[in-house]
């Protein structure tokens, strides 16, 4: 008789495991979408159905504002880092292995790798210097420390995507004189544009949620729509910022699923 192989969803209790895991996880994000809905001003005791909140938001000029804000820091951001994420696969993938390629790869990676708060503390006191030196408080600093941030997010979706490559197209390219940025623009490129749309959108996504590096970074007038959220909930918590988070929520999902199905194309 073959002997079978280990099957954790066979073990006893498995089941129950997973399925408190998954409430855990997903009742709270569940019961706060419904609550968005709640005509009353209680995050809490359900007074009847409305699209009240949403609309107040919608009115409500600072959540106006903070939020353009945070559409412009994500979309500087993730083009930032996704071109230098190109950049940084192409060198690490399309080049021979070198000594220190795995020195080089960490670095890349190092905002994975270290504590945001320690990313945050450190960029506050690297742009404080810079503020005191220029007296410039604009969003560019935001814009950076996104983009540096956002970098090995986008980074890893785009060099996975060159290692699935086919090498034979650019080969047969290069061998019929064709420069190496033809054989980018020609043959690479085309290839890996699912592999950018989803390091982009990953950037995007990580870039408008972030609260940590942008509550350290910012100058005053500067919120978020997430650190506005933050200020909010320091005062009074109302279902209005249920429904905002409800909007970002769906964003996020729908990224997510993009980022998905992105990353399947062609494979």
């Amino acid at each position: 008789m073959a002997r079978q192989g280990f099957n954790i969803r066979k073990q006893t209790g498995f089941s129950q495991i997973a399925i408190a895991c998954f409430v855990m996880l997903y009742m709270p994000i569940i019961l706060l979408v419904v609550y968005s809905f709640n005509a009353g001003t209680s995050i809490a005791i359900w007074e009847g159905f409305s699209w009240r909140w949403y609309v107040s938001a919608w009115a409500n000029d600072q959540v106006q504002e903070a939020t353009v804000r945070s559409l412009i820091i994500a979309v500087w951001a993730s083009a930032i880092a996704t071109t230098v994420a190109v950049l940084a696969a192409l060198a690490t993938t399309r080049t021979p292995k070198f000594k220190g390629q795995t020195a080089v790869f960490a670095m890349i990676n190092q905002p994975l790798m270290v504590p945001e708060i320690v990313t945050a503390v450190a960029l506050l006191i690297f742009f404080a210097m810079i503020k005191v030196a220029t007296g410039y408080t604009g969003l560019l600093y935001l814009i950076v420390a996104h983009s540096a941030f956002c970098i090995p997010f986008a980074y890893l979706p785009i060099r996975a995507r060159l290692q699935g490559m086919d090498l034979s197209l650019e080969q047969a390219a290069a061998d019929l004189y064709a420069s190496p940025f033809k054989v980018f623009t020609r043959i690479t490129l085309p290839q890996l544009w699912p592999g950018i749309a989803a390091g982009a959108m990953l950037a995007f996504v990580i870039s408008l949620d972030d609260v940590v590096i942008t509550e350290f970074v910012k100058s005053a007038g500067q919120d978020t729509l997430p650190t506005y959220m933050l200020g909010q909930l320091r005062r009074v918590m109302t279902p209005e910022i249920n429904a905002i988070s409800t909007v970002l929520l769906a964003i996020s999902v729908t990224m997510v699923i993009a980022f998905t199905v992105l990353t399947k194309v062609r494979n």
